[in-house]
């Protein structure tokens, strides 16, 4: 092979490794801590939210926010979790339709609440990035 063709070789290479370097080298957003949680909080465009789903094994805790017959992703969503002895361990508002959280094991009770309605879910966390809550509003 001439030096021409190693060159074009080797462009033609960089230019197919270039989009998948950069898809994985997209930032997850901020962690953010309350109290003693720490958890993260996006997912907006397609490339965060699959960093976000490859760093759930990180966090004991994923939940996502969907709305209307389309299942659209939504986010502003105010979301509140309790220990078992009914104190908030996290309030805030989801800034993406995926919430990641590092919660010690046990189990708490979850509230997102989204234009005034409220939906409610239970989680046994075991501290390990293994239970994922989906909050759905039938009416966006």
């Amino acid at each position: 092979m001439n030096a021409i063709g190693k060159v074009s070789f080797g462009a033609l290479i960089l230019g197919l490794t270039l989009p998948a370097l950069a898809a994985s080298q997209v930032m997850l957003p901020q962690a953010r801590t309350d109290g003693a949680v720490t958890y993260l909080s996006g997912g907006i465009g397609r490339d965060e939210a699959l960093a976000m789903r490859r760093a759930e094994k990180n966090y004991p805790l994923s939940m996502v926010f969907s709305a209307g017959k389309h299942n659209e992703y939504v986010a502003d969503v105010y979301v509140t979790i309790k220990n078992t002895a009914g104190k908030a361990v996290l309030n805030t508002i989801s800034d993406g339709p995926i919430m990641l959280v590092k919660l010690p094991a046990g189990k708490y009770a979850l509230t997102a609440e989204m234009d005034g309605k409220t939906l409610h879910r239970t989680a046994m966390v075991s501290g390990t990035g293994d239970v994922q809550k989906a909050f759905h509003w039938p009416k966006a």
